[in-house]
């Protein structure tokens, strides 16, 4: 009876639930770093002895990420590192080819990860045999909202800010804008067009609209542009900055310039956009807000929470720069 009182005073004096202080004397990691230290400045003020679980070994998290090649996913990465690190948790990095999901799940699952982060491409969306691996693994996605698996996803939004693309445009005098993204089977790509198609209904309801899809590369960017400039397209929209920087190779092979003959605008405004030539215009995806959501509502399903399994979206930001500008006079 003492140590039930005892605990639920170490409760009330830290302003948490007996449960929270459960955990923390049990070694749990599932505590965020901030809690989990008054908790423990409780324990000293009501004379409780410091568990040795206070310094138990930080529960393993898996951060799985298709690729690093494009520069946004180190940016991800670097953020889950740190954002789990500072709530007691040990990220596991993995990061695979094509066709190889499945076995890399295993190898990460064998290590004994107490929950997992799936950031976008591929990997956000497992397919049946990930599904059945994952069962006992509570997971949540960035970047990858799939509505048949149903577990939380934290992601930009991808539709409004293909408007603010759109808008930026037509204010500066473009009526001729085509957006290039990546392949159609991805629910971002989707997402990226419905955005591009309501804008472009909603201003230039005359126009011709262009959507081509493509791959997230350089490569992918050129071939993307080589035909939208076909069109006498005079802005593009980009779905992520690799693509852009692609398509302004392509534009200058072509004699043109950017953006005094044709407009780029990306998406990601990954590390280092700043300093291209010419500074390029890119959608800013809100990483640190992301990856707060994600990390939190992942320690509450650790922690046996059950907090709806629904998509969270955030709001881009467009950040101008040199790479868009006035429509031509032609």
């Amino acid at each position: 009876m003492a140590n039930r009182i005892r605990l639920a005073d170490v409760a009330v004096r830290a302003g948490v639930s007996t449960a929270t202080v459960s955990r923390v004397l049990n070694g749990k990691s599932s505590v965020a770093a901030s809690t989990r230290q008054t908790v423990l400045d409780a324990l000293d003020a009501v004379g409780f002895d410091r568990p040795h679980q206070a310094k138990e070994r930080p529960q393993l998290v898996g951060v799985v990420a298709p690729e690093l090649t494009n520069p946004i996913a180190p940016h991800f990465v670097q953020e889950l590192e740190s954002q789990l690190s500072a709530a007691g948790c040990a990220p596991v990095l993995s990061t695979h080819a094509i066709g190889k999901d499945d076995a890399y799940l295993r190898l990460l699952l064998d290590t004994g990860v107490s929950g997992i982060i799936f950031l976008a491409g591929r990997s956000a969306g497992p397919g049946s045999d990930s599904d059945r691996q994952l069962i006992d693994v509570p997971y949540v996605t960035i970047n990858g909202w799939n509505p048949t698996i149903g577990v939380p996803d934290f992601s930009s939004d991808d539709v409004e800010a293909i408007k603010d693309s759109v808008r930026h445009l037509h204010h500066a005098g473009h009526r001729h804008i085509g957006l290039m993204t990546g392949p159609e089977r991805f629910r971002n790509v989707q997402d990226m067009a419905i955005g591009y198609r309501q804008a472009m209904l909603e201003l230039c309801p005359d126009v011709d609209q262009h959507v081509i899809h493509s791959l997230f590369s350089i490569e992918g960017g050129q071939l993307a542009a080589d035909q939208l400039l076909d069109h006498d397209i005079t802005g593009i929209i980009c779905g992520s900055d690799v693509m852009a920087l692609g398509a302004i190779r392509q534009i200058r092979q072509r004699g043109l310039a950017v953006p005094e003959d044709v407009s780029i605008i990306g998406y990601d405004d990954s590390p280092l956009m700043a300093f291209t030539d010419p500074p390029l215009t890119s959608n800013r995806q809100p990483v640190r807000q992301i990856v707060s959501g994600a990390v939190e509502t992942l320690i509450e399903l650790m922690s046996g929470s059950n907090p709806p399994r629904v998509p969270v979206s955030y709001r881009t930001e467009l950040i101008t720069r040199g790479s868009s500008g006035s429509a031509p006079k032609r």
